[in-house]
């Protein structure tokens, strides 16, 4: 079983998923505890290639963004964030406490300060890209050694955003 926290605007669902499909395009999976049945009906398209899938036998429409930043559903555009769970547990994602951009944007919230002391998960900036905003949390408990970025600052794909130590 694979367990996944996936974030769909601001709401945690926590999913554990077969690796393998029951069938050729059918798989259990649960879902905060609830166990739901998942038909992808073209299971060797990518995500971003799907177009609907089946829960508990009822059809939804639905399209994934091909690094699955988002996805849009009911006829809405809604913040998406997959992450492996037990890896969010089992280790920090920067070693040396470096936290990079992801992608190239704009920072428009800074949520911590210089000396700080930060969880692993805290939220520290908000930085826009592509109208969308993408929370940049903590990836290891510490202090904030450095933080140098500000509000309204242009950031390149890979800047360091902040240092805990």
């Amino acid at each position: 079983m694979q367990k996944l926290s996936v974030t769909i605007d601001e709401q945690v669902y926590e999913i554990e998923a077969s690796i393998f499909p029951q069938n050729e395009t059918e798989f259990s999976v649960l879902v905060n505890g609830e166990l739901l049945t998942v038909n992808i009906p073209d299971i060797e398209a990518p995500f971003s290639e799907q177009e609907w899938l089946m829960v508990n036998g009822r059809p939804y429409e639905i399209t994934f963004h091909k690094n699955l930043d988002w996805i849009k559903a009911y006829g809405g555009l809604h913040r998406l964030e997959v992450r492996d769970a037990e890896a969010l547990i089992s280790k920090p994602v920067s070693g040396d406490g470096r936290i990079k951009a992801p992608i190239p944007g704009i920072v428009t919230r800074v949520m911590v300060e210089k000396g700080q002391a930060v969880e692993m998960g805290d939220p520290l900036l908000i930085l826009e890209a592509m109208k969308m905003e993408n929370e940049i949390r903590a990836p290891k408990a510490g202090i904030v050694k450095s933080l140098p970025v500000s509000e309204g600052q242009p950031v390149l794909r890979e800047q360091v955003l902040a240092e805990i130590v």
